[in-house]
């Protein structure tokens, strides 16, 4: 997938492309290597596609350290580690949401059953773990940290907030941990295994995870306004396990204050009903993204965007910076 459209950028991309491609057989042999029943299993997802945009940044930030040059082998084992670690995820999180489907096919739990999908996704996170064993201690523990905050955030979703929290500073916060950090280790272990000066790995690794908060927020969007070809998932799909998102918070917000609307009143009351039948979700679905709530998380997402390009100005001008630039940008993209 192009990230990059300034055909000033062109050589960049091909060289992104070509170490891509290495990623790919590298993790292609990652997602295999056991009996076939297992590696079905395992390359379920690896195989129905994705975005890869971990990965693709991780060596966009590589190349502050090393412009021009092909990537390393450790920034390919970094960026393949990431992908692996991202995957994992997918399988745990297709457990608890029951979600029906991913990337355009079954979810691997309504395949195989809820125990060998969670175990798919702790034996991709093993493997993402070999491949990190070889990077140095930093990284190791870098890692660990990441998973520690979305084993955190996955947790937070589920409680919920406090009584004294505020829902949409928490809910940013539950995003941050759960997308965020991943994004953010992107960044800094292309920059790192480049050999990047400090002071540009740490920006980069901020710029990640407010990229990754504005990714989730389009994520937001998408599931109420488009299809599923789009998202790769079934539309309402939050909505259906009680998870509420930054649309369903923003009228809770207004409801609270007393400027709520009556259509939003109507759509929250809407939301008490069983929302497991096919039809009365769909139609949940789409009265929300009708309402402005949805414009309105348009525009938080453009802010962390922005707030992401912020902070790449510790980066001097570059073909590379340019590039994250255009990165994030993309994130959002989706969600017009």
């Amino acid at each position: 997938m192009t990230y990059m459209k300034n055909d000033a950028l062109g050589e960049l991309e091909e060289r992104i492309a070509a170490d891509l491609e290495r990623v790919e057989e590298r993790l292609d042999a990652s997602v295999h290597g056991s009996r076939d029943l297992i590696d079905e299993l395992t390359s379920h997802l690896s195989t129905a596609g994705g975005k890869r945009m971990r990965p693709v940044l991780t060596l966009l930030c590589a190349e502050l350290g090393q412009p021009g040059e092909p990537a390393s082998d450790p920034v390919i084992n970094a960026a393949t580690a990431v992908e692996l670690t991202h995957l994992a995820t997918l399988y745990h999180d297709d457990v608890m949401d029951s979600a029906p489907q991913r990337r355009g096919v079954a979810a691997a739990h309504l395949q195989w059953g809820n125990n060998r999908a969670i175990l798919a996704g702790d034996l991709l996170f093993a493997r993402a773990s070999k491949l990190v064993a070889d990077l140095g201690d930093d990284t190791i523990r870098y890692h660990a940290t990441t998973f520690e905050r979305l084993c955190r955030g996955q947790l937070n979703e589920t409680f919920g907030p406090a009584e004294n929290d505020d829902p949409i500073e928490f809910y940013i916060r539950v995003l941050a941990d759960k997308t965020g950090s991943l994004i953010n280790t992107a960044a800094i272990f292309g920059a790192w295994h480049s050999g990047a000066p400090s002071e540009q790995a740490k920006a980069v690794a901020q710029y990640g995870e407010r990229v990754g908060v504005a990714f989730q927020l389009a994520d937001d969007v998408i599931d109420l306004t488009s299809g599923g070809d789009v998202s790769g998932k079934t539309p309402g799909t939050d909505l259906l396990e009680g998870v509420a998102t930054l649309p369903v918070l923003l009228l809770r917000q207004r409801e609270k204050a007393g400027t709520l609307d009556e259509e939003g009143a109507a759509i929250l009351a809407d939301l008490e009903l069983d929302l497991s039948e096919p039809s009365t979700l769909a139609t949940v679905v789409k009265r929300i993204g009708a309402h402005d709530v949805v414009e309105e998380t348009r525009t938080y997402a453009r802010r962390w965007v922005d707030r992401a390009i912020e902070a790449l100005d510790p980066l001097p001008e570059s073909v590379a910076k340019e590039a994250l630039v255009e990165f994030a940008r993309f994130a959002i993209e989706r969600m017009h």
